[in-house]
C-alpha cells in the first residue's frame, strides 16, 4: 500500500504532480470541457507557452489529460481531462475555493509575521 510520507513512496511524485500550481489551474480550465491550446493558455492567465507545454505532457504521461489533433491543416489539437483527470476536479476545486476564499487571511498572517521578523513590506 502507498505511503506518501515514505522517502520511497512513488506516490510522491504523484502528490508533486497535483501540487503544482499550474496543474491545479490546467485541471480546472478543462473542467468545463476540452480546449484547445491557445484557449487554455488565455484561460490560465501567467502561465508560459514552455510551462504549459510541460504541465500538458506531464498530465498526459499521468493519464490525466487526453490530446487528441485533428487531422486537418494546421491541426488542431484539443486537451480533455481523462476519466481519472476528472476524478481529480473534486478536490481541486475544494483547494482552489479554499484558496480564494481565505486569501484575505493569508496576507494578513503574511504581513503579521514580516511585522515581527522586521521585514520589509513587500504587498506594495
Amino acid at each position: 500500500m502507498a505511503n506518501v510520507y515514505s522517502e520511497r513512496c512513488p506516490a510522491r511524485e504523484v502528490l508533486d504532480r497535483i501540487a503544482d500550481r499550474w496543474t491545479v489551474l490546467v485541471l480546472g480550465a478543462l473542467a468545463d470541457g476540452p480546449l484547445r491550446y491557445g484557449e487554455l493558455r488565455r484561460r490560465v492567465e501567467g502561465v508560459s507557452e514552455k510551462m504549459l507545454t510541460q504541465t500538458l505532457r506531464s498530465l498526459e504521461r499521468d493519464g490525466l489529460v487526453v490530446r487528441h489533433a485533428d487531422e486537418e491543416t494546421p491541426p488542431a489539437v484539443d486537451y480533455a481531462l481523462t476519466e481519472l483527470g476528472a476524478s481529480l476536479e473534486a478536490p481541486m476545486a475544494a483547494v482552489r475555493g479554499w484558496a480564494e476564499q481565505r486569501i484575505v487571511e493569508v496576507q494578513e498572517a503574511r504581513e503579521a509575521y514580516d511585522d515581527r521578523q522586521g521585514l520589509p513590506d513587500l504587498s506594495a
